[in-house]
């Protein structure tokens, strides 16, 4: 029998299955649209997401649907599009990408690219938003948009193996591996309503109705699998299961207060998703996949009684799933020439679109001349991490033209672990 030696690749077996999982977090990727209302928003992604307590109008439901309470907030408009992307990853900047992809790596080089994955492995998550038509009418916004997240974990024992193969004696455990994914389209409903007035200080709250078409759903389950290299061969098994849809609906509820503690400052506090169900039941199916080993050599590879693995498609019931809750509080500067905001936002879980690691963001507007606000953000914490944004915008007293770009862990493009990118256009009157 062939004996292995050290640094032999692993089997092509192990080697599909941690594939299969980064094909799916692809597909994913690919097929979803957004990650969370708001992202669309360039005025926001300019001020790195400091904006629960400065949105107004047909940009409320996105944020906080309270401010719709407050008589200074009651801006009437029309929003032509708004569109914003994210692509973001927790190990390597567009320099990394471009100095690795396609190199014959050294020892050395393969070390190095190692000693960026963090310890809980290679994430990557790819989102965006897209909304249209959306309206403010008073203390009423109704708006139309499509939104979804997708994220991928790869297992930092699964990117060494990836890198370096195997040595004797080793033993590969492929745990930390998971993927999640959604998209959905959206008609937002949102009202604010006053409870309270004196003077310039007001208090108000509101709800954003949420009514959902599901357009895709895909979720890893489970995903463990192990192999042992020995003298004699390779021994092991694995195993991924995951779950589809094509199509559901549902609803979500988000719930905003807000204190206009002055004609001066605000602040407000949202929580998103405070109810959320989506029942997914057309093209439901479950996945699995599976593989066996037992002392697997190159020579014996061809062997069906040595390798066992199995790839099953089967439909299964109906199934709900639950948008992740976020709450998000702020306070801004509401008045002059600059206008500035401080935001912290709370996840509860980690899943896609959500993070239990809290952020914090500031941000700040200066009208350089009365049509034309610049504006800059930094965000720490959460799903994104350190984020520096800028934007700019043209503002007459009718139209505006807004584009705002946000970077992640880097202020220069190619230093960066992602990029998020909004632009945004409508009517004021």
């Amino acid at each position: 029998m062939s004996q292995l030696t050290p640094r032999k690749r692993i089997s092509r077996e192990i080697r599909l299955l941690i594939a299969l999982v980064i094909g799916l977090g692809t597909l994913l990727t690919m097929s979803t649209i957004a990650e969370a209302a708001g992202l669309a928003n360039a005025r926001a992604t300019g001020m790195a997401g400091a904006y629960t307590s400065l949105a107004k109008g047909y940009y409320c439901p996105s944020f906080n649907p309270a401010n719709l309470g407050l008589t200074a907030y009651q801006v009437r408009g029309i929003q032509l599009f708004g569109v914003g992307a994210s692509v973001k990853n927790n190990s390597l900047t567009l320099d990394d990408y471009n100095h690795y992809t396609g190199a014959r790596l050294s020892e050395y080089e393969k070390q190095e690219l190692l000693s960026k994955v963090p310890a809980e492995g290679l994430k990557v998550s790819a989102d965006g938003e897209a909304t249209a038509l959306a309206f403010g009418m008073g203390s009423f916004a109704v708006s139309l948009s499509a939104m979804g997240a997708a994220e991928i974990n790869l297992g930092r024992t699964a990117v060494e193996l990836l890198l370096n193969g195997n040595a004797i004696a080793d033993t590969v455990n492929l745990e930390g591996i998971y993927g999640e994914g959604y998209g959905l389209a959206s008609l937002n409903l949102a009202y604010g309503c006053p409870l309270y007035k004196s003077g310039d200080r007001q208090l108000a709250v509101g709800a954003t109705l949420r009514l959902l078409k599901g357009l895709g759903f895909e979720q890893v389950t489970e995903a463990n699998g192990h192999a042992v290299t020995l003298t004699t061969g390779f021994e092991g098994s694995g195993s991924l299961v995951a779950r589809s849809a094509s199509g559901g609906s549902g609803f979500t509820l988000d719930l905003g207060t807000t204190l206009q503690i002055s004609k001066d400052y605000t602040v407000g506090a949202t929580l998103f998703n405070s109810l959320s169900a989506v029942r997914w039941n057309n093209e439901t199916e479950e996945h699995y996949f599976t593989f066996s080993l037992d002392t697997l050599t190159a020579v014996n590879m061809s062997d069906d009684s040595i390798v066992v693995s199995t790839d099953t498609t089967m439909e299964v019931d109906p199934f709900t799933s639950h948008l992740p809750s976020t709450i998000k509080a702020g306070l801004a500067r509401t008045t002059g020439s600059f206008l500035w905001a401080v935001d912290w936002e709370q996840g509860f879980k980690l899943a896609a679109g959500s993070s239990p690691n809290p952020r914090f963001s500031a941000g700040g507007q200066y009208h350089l001349f009365s049509f034309l606000p610049l504006r800059a953000g930094l965000g720490i914490g959460g799903k994104q991490g350190m984020t520096y944004a800028g934007g700019v915008g043209i503002d007459f007293s009718l139209f505006h033209l807004d584009l705002g770009v946000a970077n992640y862990n880097a202020i220069a493009g190619s230093t960066g672990k992602g990029l998020n990118v909004a632009i945004s256009s409508g009517f004021q009157f």
